[in-house]
Formats: C-alpha cells, sequence, structure tokens
C-alpha cells in the first residue's frame, strides 16, 4: 500500500479546530504552544475561541490550518510510532497545504513554517486593494473549457483558472468584474452553477505577483532541507525533491494554477492507494474519493478519526 499525505488549504478552517487534539495529547498541544511562540502571539486562543471573522483573516487562517495539521502529525509519530518518512510515498497540500505538508517532510521547522504563513496571508491580503478582485467557482465545466470562459471574461483585466480542484470543479479568479463576467459566460458554456466565493482576496492569479515577490524574499531567508518523501507541487502536478525547485514553486504558486486534480491523478498513475488528509475538515478526502474511488480515502478531523487511521495504517 502506498500512502499520500495530504494537507487541506483555506476554507476548512473553524472555530474550536484542534482544541480536541491539544486536550488529548500533549503532543498535540505543545505543536500550538510552538506556534504561538513563532508568532508571538496566541493563535491558539483565536483558533478555539474565535470570533470566526478574526481567524478567517488570511493572516490567522493559514498558519492556523498548518499548526492543527502539524499536531496530527505529531500526535501520529509521538503516540502511534507514524512517521511521514516512515509511511507515505508522496505529501501534497492545497496551495497553503503545500507548506504544512513540507513541513510534515522536515522541509521547514515548525516555527519557520509558521511565520511563512503569517507573511504569506499578510501579503496575499495585501496585494490587492480590498473588493477589487474576487473568485468563483464554476461547476460542471472541464478544466479547458473553464480556461476558455476566463479568458473570454477578461477583456484586458485579469481573470484566470486558480484552482483545478476536481472534474466539474474549477475556480477562477482575477479582477472583480471579469470574474463576474465569468459567471455569466459560464453559465452559458453550459456550467450547472457558477457563484462569487467569500474570499477575501483574488488568490492564485497576477494580480497576487506582488505577494509572490513578497514570499521569494522570504522564502530566500529561510533554511529548506530536501523532504523525506517527495512533494507533488501544485504548479507543476508532479513529484519534486530538490530544494531549490521547491522554493521555485512555491512562489510559482502565488500566481499560478493550483492543479489538484491533476496531482491526485498523477499519485494514483504512481502507484498511491491510499490518501490520508492531516488537519481539519475533509474536503480533500470528498474530492479525492470523486476522483480516486478505488483508493482508501481517510481524515484526521477528529481523535476518533485519528485513531482510526492509526490503527488502518499500523496493521
Amino acid at each position: 500500500m502506498t500512502v499520500a499525505f495530504t494537507f487541506p488549504g483555506q476554507g476548512s478552517q473553524v472555530v474550536g479546530m484542534g482544541q480536541e487534539l491539544a486536550e488529548a495529547y500533549p503532543a498535540a498541544r505543545s505543536v500550538f504552544d510552538e506556534v504561538d511562540d513563532a508568532l508571538g502571539e496566541k493563535l491558539s486562543a483565536v483558533m478555539w475561541e474565535g470570533p470566526a471573522e478574526t481567524l478567517t483573516l488570511t493572516r490567522n487562517a493559514q498558519p492556523a490550518l498548518m499548526a492543527v495539521s502539524m499536531a496530527v502529525i505529531a500526535v501520529l509519530e509521538q503516540e502511534f510510532g507514524i512517521t511521514v518518512a516512515g509511511k507515505a510515498g508522496y505529501v501534497a497540500g492545497h496551495s497553503l497545504g503545500e507548506y504544512s505538508a513540507l513541513a510534515a517532510a522536515g522541509t521547514f521547522s515548525l516555527a519557520d513554517t509558521a511565520r511563512l504563513l503569517r507573511t504569506r496571508g499578510e501579503a496575499m491580503q495585501a496585494a490587492t486593494p480590498v473588493g477589487t478582485g474576487a473568485m468563483a467557482a464554476l461547476l460542471g465545466l472541464d478544466f479547458e473549457t473553464a480556461v476558455k470562459v476566463a479568458e473570454e471574461a477578461a477583456q484586458g483585466e485579469v481573470c484566470q483558472a486558480a484552482n483545478d480542484n476536481a472534474p466539474g470543479q474549477v475556480v477562477v479568479s482575477g479582477s472583480k468584474a471579469a470574474v463576474e463576467r465569468a459567471v455569466d459566460i459560464a453559465k452559458q458554456h453550459g456550467a450547472r452553477r457558477a457563484m462569487l466565493l467569500p474570499v477575501s482576496a483574488p488568490f492564485h492569479c497576477a494580480l497576487m505577483q506582488p505577494a509572490a515577490d513578497v514570499m521569494a524574499g522570504a522564502l530566500s531567508g529561510v533554511e529548506m532541507a530536501a523532504p523525506s518523501v517527495p512533494l507533488v507541487a501544485n504548479v507543476v502536478a508532479s513529484a519534486v525533491s530538490d530544494p531549490g525547485q521547491i522554493r521555485s514553486s512555491l512562489v510559482a504558486q502565488v500566481t499560478g494554477t493550483v492543479r489538484w486534480r491533476e496531482s491526485v491523478a498523477w499519485m494514483v498513475a504512481n502507484g498511491v492507494t491510499c490518501f490520508v488528509e492531516v488537519g481539519t475538515g475533509k474536503v480533500l478526502t470528498g474530492m479525492t474519493r470523486r476522483m480516486a474511488p478505488d483508493a482508501s480515502c481517510m481524515a484526521t478531523a477528529s481523535v476518533a478519526d485519528i485513531e482510526a487511521v492509526a490503527q488502518s495504517l499500523n496493521t
């Protein structure tokens, strides 16, 4: 059995996430404490007490989601003897989840990952004035059609395919007026649904170039080791292990398409038969079940889930 550990992205955050884990396992509690120390503030209090509006801020949601993923990893390692290097064939993460994946595989320290994601969140939020960008989900169109919709909608503005999540599930991102046009055009092209998303900035498009520049600087100053297992990177939808190539892919990812559908297909084609979503929620698990119906797909959204995953991986 070849296992892939996958790590969720923004949108999976919820007030209370990680609290049950911290109360059940000292190993998890120590992860949250270390992230708080790295950021110089009690992010864990925001995660567990809210308010939701504060947790949802990009600067908080990104390190918070990573913290829960790394708490799960710590519990799997310290309580159940399951290590990324020992059990996984690959790691992969959706957008910010790539940083979680790389921390789990030992490329970045936990503290560096927390600080990188705080920087990334702030830079992505600051890249465009509030209200000037938008994102929309186009459901029921294949990726190629969604790309054509975005190109048709651009009309001199930015409109790009930002997330290729699953068959028939593509997100476009760009200038607000262009994305609104894309919603209308998508319906003309036969989209089952097309709707604006409640996001704070137009992620994964050319409008994020200022944030990409910030991340290029931030990543150049952080120590990086080769991951213990290869990363299936968002921007190339295939495995990378060279730290220099990983750094380049993380910079390109800020403005590039998250090629999740292709990444899952690549992992299946390369022998993955078990996907374990590490962290909050079950969004990736749901999408993966659709794309890889013959694979085992498990989530770690609760203590009971984690114990079930551990039992499965240790048999």
